[in-house]
């Protein structure tokens, strides 16, 4: 079985809080990222959280002064997860795991992104490696690539592998699980659908 992760990626705020609460029982955690937390203000991940675990998709990559800072004011207001750039390098992500630490949070490293080409193989590779040599929780990893997910799967051992790309990417949900996946990171075809719930459910017996 695996994890299904809400990806609130709108600027309507009354429309991301209601779709939450309307799926809440099919899913373990809500992912937002800047749309959201721009258009609604920071306090949007401690409203959330009320309702599921929240994961700050701010995709940290800066130097790791500024990225601590970020890291610090998304766990401050209610986050449980932060998703920060492997590409950034070791010292980067090593800083928001020190922040995460404090707060007994979790951090998940972006490998490559489901609009990725072959171009990116090697270098994801690397930072899969690194995610699991510096204790990082778990790596994100393109759901619309199953080929690359289990390949991820063989490098990183028991960390946790969230999958986006599911659905209007073309991530097939079953297959993705089947290479090794622990969650699929959903979105536009749960929020954009006439029944969300129904959709969230549907995907819930799925996986």
């Amino acid at each position: 079985m695996a994890d299904i992760v809400l990806a609130l990626d709108l600027t309507d705020v009354k429309k991301a809080v209601k779709i939450a609460e309307e799926v809440s029982e099919y899913v373990s955690a809500i992912k937002v990222n800047y749309p959201l937390v721009l258009s609604a203000g920071v306090d949007i991940i401690g409203k959330l959280s009320e309702i599921k675990p929240v994961i700050a998709d701010f995709k940290i990559a800066d130097i790791p002064y500024t990225s601590s800072l970020i890291a610090e004011i998304a766990f401050k207001n209610g986050a449980k997860a932060v998703i920060v750039h492997g590409f950034a390098g070791k010292e980067t992500v090593q800083v928001v795991l020190d922040v995460a630490k404090k707060f007994n949070g979790e951090v998940y490293v972006v490998t490559e992104l489901t609009s990725s080409t072959e171009f990116f193989k090697d270098v994801s590779n690397k930072i899969a490696r690194m995610a699991k040599e510096l204790g990082c929780h778990g790596i994100i990893a393109p759901g619309n690539r199953a080929d690359r997910v289990k390949e991820l799967r063989k490098i990183v051992g028991r960390l946790k592998i969230l999958c986006p790309g599911i659905g209007v990417q073309g991530g097939d949900a079953k297959a993705v699980v089947e290479a090794g996946a622990d969650a699929i990171i959903v979105g536009r075809s749960i929020y954009n659908a006439e029944n969300p719930k129904k959709v969230a459910e549907e995907l819930s017996k799925l996986v």
